[in-house]
């Protein structure tokens, strides 16, 4: 608009957003702590229910990534009396506190637990130390004794705890390594890249298991939750996992678009956010750009894999879309609150979809203007972001702490239909140097 004022409409969700100028001025990170502490060594593997002094206080462990003298490996099922025979780089653990429990699926659908979840359980048991884990956190859950409850009621909570299809991906660190003092935290962008490649391939083996587990999910949700202000109970990073009965509303709406054009994801993402000059970085497998649409200034991360679920892509493939994730995150800072969404083709939709995330900054709070109206203010407009962003990578990468592969800002082709996940574009060459003149050089 004339008086600057820039209005969008998401082309997946049909969501309006504004960016008025002068909300556009307030500030981007928040200030940092008027008071810290100095780290000691046990606030720093202890300030929280995820740090690795209390596993006993998160419920019994699915899975562990390990890395040793002979590289990285994981551990399945591990039992009470075991869990600190090694210091896990990243957890995988039921969510205490379901959104969706075991006893939904059970209800309302018969499923039971698999013969291994069962077996695992049953060894968990087995020991002292087991039990009197398990009977703690229901107690904690329930807020009720142990002693008082039924061998039912007993059953059912375990159960929780070995068939629920709610998870947790915890990380180790709460604070990075080189941290003087409580202000300072581990976020997904002070990962190293080889780090976040085995945090985003862990979480996708736990999203495979979740669908293998139980023929009755029909969506696995991945996303992440950084710093209280966007949802986070705790302020350590760990992302979630949940399996739902349904597609999801937005899933739903992307099916449908993408039934009336396979292309969509193409024409009205990554090439339209190109012609606008909003790619903010990429590699050979990857592609991300300032998203528009949103009600948060947002982030959009979209595989260029033929496969349409990260569970098929290649390890390099899932190399490159961690690269683009982890850079991201480390320009946004631990600063800043964020959610980090994942998007997936469902298992049983009849359209191809690529694989994408969303890096979304919360640093406003809706309020009765939008709920009113379904008119959102996004306080940072995607040309500003995409200089914001741009400027940190290219900083970030002079210091070596992201990527050397990526390519920011003018650095990208730029090359149309380059995701190819559509099959009637997949092999659709742009002509380049490559592809010499029919009439010869000059």
């Amino acid at each position: 608009m004339s008086d600057g004022t820039l209005k969008q409409i998401n082309p997946f969700t049909g969501t309006q957003v504004w960016t008025v100028p002068g909300r556009a001025r307030r500030p981007l990170r928040a200030p940092e702590p008027a008071t810290t502490a100095p780290l000691t060594d046990e606030l720093r593997t202890g300030a929280c229910a995820f740090c690795p002094e209390h596993y006993r206080q998160t419920p019994p462990e699915k899975a562990r990534l390990v890395t040793g003298t002979q590289g990285e490996r994981m551990i399945r099922h591990l039992r009470a009396d075991q869990l600190f025979d090694t210091v896990a780089d990243f957890r995988r653990i039921p969510n205490l506190f379901e959104i969706v429990s075991f006893d939904y699926w059970q209800l309302n659908y018969g499923h039971q637990l698999a013969p291994a979840q069962r077996e695992a359980m049953a060894d968990y048991l087995s020991t002292d130390a087991g039990r009197a884990h398990v009977a703690a956190l229901v107690e904690r859950r329930t807020q009720q004794p142990w002693a008082h409850m039924s061998q039912a009621d007993r059953e059912a909570h375990v159960e929780d705890f070995f068939g629920g299809g709610h998870d947790v991906i915890v990380a180790r660190r709460h604070y990075p390594d080189d941290a003087e003092n409580d202000g300072q935290l581990a976020s997904s962008g002070t990962l190293t890249p080889d780090e976040h490649d085995s945090y985003l391939r862990f979480t996708i083996d736990a999203q495979r298991d979740l669908y293998a587990t139980n023929p009755y999910v029909r969506y696995v949700a991945v996303f992440q939750n950084w710093l209280r202000p966007a949802g986070a109970s705790f302020d350590h990073l760990h992302k979630q996992l949940v399996a739902i009965d349904e597609r999801g509303m937005q899933a739903e709406l992307e099916i449908q678009r993408a039934r009336a054009n396979p292309n969509v994801y193409n024409e009205f993402a990554v090439d339209y956010a190109a012609q606008h000059n909003l790619t903010v970085t990429e590699n050979d497998h990857a592609v991300a750009f300032a998203g528009f649409g949103h009600r948060y200034p947002t982030l959009e991360i979209f595989s260029r894999s033929e496969r349409p679920q990260p569970w098929l892509h290649s390890t390099t493939e899932l190399r490159g879309m961690s690269d683009l994730i982890h850079a991201l995150h480390a320009a946004s800072g631990p600063g800043v609150p964020c959610n980090e969404e994942w998007h997936h083709k469902p298992p049983d939709g009849d359209v191809p979809m690529p694989w994408r995330v969303l890096i979304k900054w919360r640093l406003s709070t809706i309020a009765g203007f939008e709920g009113g109206t379904k008119i959102y203010l996004n306080t940072i407009d995607p040309q500003t972001l995409r200089d914001i962003v741009t400027a940190d990578l290219l900083r970030l990468r002079e210091q070596g702490a992201i990527a050397d592969t990526l390519r920011i800002g003018p650095e990208c082709a730029r090359v149309p239909n380059s995701l190819r996940y559509n099959p009637a574009v997949r092999r659709t060459p742009r002509p380049d140097a490559a592809f010499p003149s029919l009439y010869g050089p000059g």
